[in-house]
C-alpha cells in the first residue's frame, strides 16, 4: 500500500527493474502477451470487494497513437477473474504525456482532463480504479473526484507499479 494525494493505493510492486521494463514493453511496444502476467500481479494482492472496475481513461488522441488503453486491457482481465463488470463513466480529454514531468507540472491542469460521459446510465457505488503506473497520484485523484461527482461512495485504487517520488 502506498499513499499519494491523501489516497491509499494498492501497488502490485515498485516501478523498477524488471517490472518497469515489462510495463514499458506492454505499453509502448505493444507486447500484449504481458497483460496476463500484469493482471496476475494485481490478483495476487488482496483486492477489495467492489461492484465494478474502472480503468484509467486515456484521451482519444492517445488511444489512436497507441492503439489500445493498457489500463482497459488489465481491467478486462481483472473483471473476468473477479466476475464483475468493467465500467467507463469518465472520459479523458487532451491528455498530455506525464512521463518526464515534474510533480508540479503533473498537478497543474490535470482536473480539466476528466469529464463525465453523459451517455452512461448505469451507476455503481463501490468501484476499483485500475492504473498501470502511479507516480504523484494526480491522475487517480482527479478520476476519484469525478467518480465521487457521479455518486461513487467507496473508491479503491490499484496500480501495477508505484514510482518513487
Amino acid at each position: 500500500m502506498i499513499h499519494r494525494q491523501e489516497l491509499n493505493i494498492i501497488a502490485a510492486c515498485e516501478y523498477r527493474y524488471p517490472m518497469d521494463r515489462i510495463i514499458q514493453q506492454f505499453k509502448y511496444e505493444q507486447q500484449l502477451q504481458f497483460q496476463t502476467l500484469l493482471a496476475g500481479s494485481l490478483i495476487c494482492k488482496k483486492l477489495p470487494r467492489v461492484q465494478a472496475i474502472v480503468p484509467m481513461p486515456i484521451s482519444q488522441e492517445r488511444l489512436i497513437e497507441r492503439g489500445f488503453n493498457q489500463s482497459v486491457l488489465i481491467a478486462q482481465q481483472l473483471a473476468r477473474q473477479l466476475n464483475i463488470p468493467m465500467w467507463q463513466p469518465i472520459i479523458r480529454q487532451h491528455q498530455h504525456a506525464q512521463k518526464g514531468l515534474s510533480r508540479v507540472e503533473r498537478l497543474e491542469g490535470i482536473h480539466q482532463q476528466f469529464k463525465i460521459d453523459s451517455r452512461i446510465q448505469t451507476r455503481y457505488r463501490k468501484v476499483l480504479i485500475i492504473d498501470d503506473v502511479v507516480t504523484t497520484g494526480s491522475s487517480v485523484k482527479a478520476l476519484t473526484e469525478q467518480l465521487e461527482n457521479i455518486g461513487c461512495k467507496q473508491i479503491h485504487i490499484a496500480c501495477l507499479a508505484a514510482a518513487k517520488i
